[in-house]
């Protein structure tokens, strides 16, 4: 298991990416989770960039963390929740700055959860958890291998229990998840993973 790897090496960031479906997903995962979870969590859910986004008001509503839309240039706090914008890439470097990206779309989509955890992968390795929730398509997968090359830690919901399977089924597939999980329990598995990292 990849948290027998670099034994020492706190977790520093998680990212999830969810579409069809992904309010529901959200909702349980960010919901379970505690509210002085160290890291900070990044979200791309797939948006109608034609509609003012109202996900982060509906999120804030369900988890004791603090959920905002990302910025361009801030830095990711512990125990904060960041949406990717509609229609804008959210990358991030290893100091925990964020970037927000118009170039073009990757696999039909912008935000790319495949831009997200490449760049995870590239900033943090071993310290990254991914996590891909329901969806169609396959945006997530190339990106989850880009995690476990780099020795973080890959979750995806399982197909059955996902309103749409697509998404973590690509993930499944590429052979570098670590752990499949119903939905219910995928909260209780990242906050383990965090809080081990840190005695």
């Amino acid at each position: 298991m990849t948290a027998d790897q670099a034994p020492g090496t706190p977790y520093a960031i998680v990212a999830v990416a969810s579409s069809a479906g992904g309010i529901q997903g959200l909702t349980a995962l960010l919901g379970a989770l505690s509210s002085d979870l160290p890291v900070p969590v990044l979200v791309v859910q797939h948006l109608d960039p034609r509609h003012r986004t109202v996900i982060a008001d509906v999120l804030s509503r369900r988890t004791d963390l603090p959920v905002k839309l990302a910025e361009a240039e801030e830095r990711a706090l512990p125990g904060t929740i960041y949406i990717a914008p509609p229609d804008r890439h959210l990358l991030v470097d290893s100091d925990g700055v964020l970037t927000l990206s118009n170039t073009e779309l990757v696999h039909f989509v912008r935000p790319s959860a495949d831009l997200l955890f490449e760049s995870l992968a590239g900033a943090y390795g071993p310290q990254a958890i991914a996590c891909v929730l329901t969806g169609t398509g396959s945006d997530g997968a190339m990106g989850t291998e880009a995690v476990k090359a780099r020795g973080g830690t890959v979750i995806a919901q399982d197909p059955v229990t996902a309103d749409f399977p697509g998404m973590p089924q690509a993930a499944i597939d590429t052979g570098s998840v670590d752990f499949v999980l119903p939905l219910e329990e995928i909260a209780a598995v990242v906050s383990g993973l965090v809080e081990t990292k840190r005695q």
